[in-house]
């Protein structure tokens, strides 16, 4: 059976925005402009409009530069799941657009199954995902998200605008790895990610 990769979603694969970005010099990107197809920001993003205690907000929303690719090549590998602390009537439909109707991000867990810290932070315990943690890990821009299972989390930089951002793709060698181990753990203790 394939492990499990668990993925966060704000400035870790996507940035939104209740303001539109414009790329530098007016172009769409970096990755826009090589017409490579692998996720970077294009134009003025996707809109999405959240309405919540009958307030409508509009986000604009942008792809971190080969989010696309990236979501390809993992879901070979994992079973993928997205874990965010936003809220379900947000996060649904930018999970919607990212997963493209490939079916590969059909595991979702929102704001309600994450804790609450006394700073107002957020923490993500894994066990609600899978219970071996041995089979799990979790890629996030945060670490106190993954602060109850710190063995089981791979930091990333947050991501806002930088179209020049190869961070999905440097992950990609160890997410490889990972699926050949018996505890990722393991691997991710000797590599110096907790």
């Amino acid at each position: 059976l394939p492990k499990t990769l668990v993925l966060d979603l704000d400035e870790t694969l996507i940035h939104s925005t209740t303001r539109a970005l414009h790329p530098a010099g007016g172009s769409s990107g970096l990755l826009g402009g090589l017409g490579l197809g692998l996720g970077g920001n294009k134009g003025a993003g996707h809109m999405v409009e959240v309405v919540l205690g009958g307030r409508s907000t509009l986000y604009h929303v942008y792809k971190r530069p080969f989010v696309d690719f990236f979501l390809h090549k993992v879901s070979a590998w994992y079973t993928l799941v997205i874990f965010t602390a936003s809220m379900q009537e947000y996060a649904d439909p930018v999970i919607d657009w990212l997963d493209a109707g490939r079916g590969i991000l059909g595991r979702r867990f929102f704001r309600e199954s994450c804790t609450q810290l006394p700073n107002g932070s957020y923490s993500k315990d894994l066990t609600v995902v899978e219970q071996d943690l041995a089979r799990v890990c979790l890629v996030d821009n945060s670490p106190i998200s993954y602060s109850p299972q710190e063995m089981n989390g791979i930091p990333i930089e947050g991501w806002t605008h930088d179209p020049s951002d190869q961070a999905l793709l440097d992950l990609l060698p160890v997410l490889d790895s990972l699926r050949f181990t018996s505890d990722v753990r393991h691997v991710l203790g000797i590599r110096g990610y907790s």
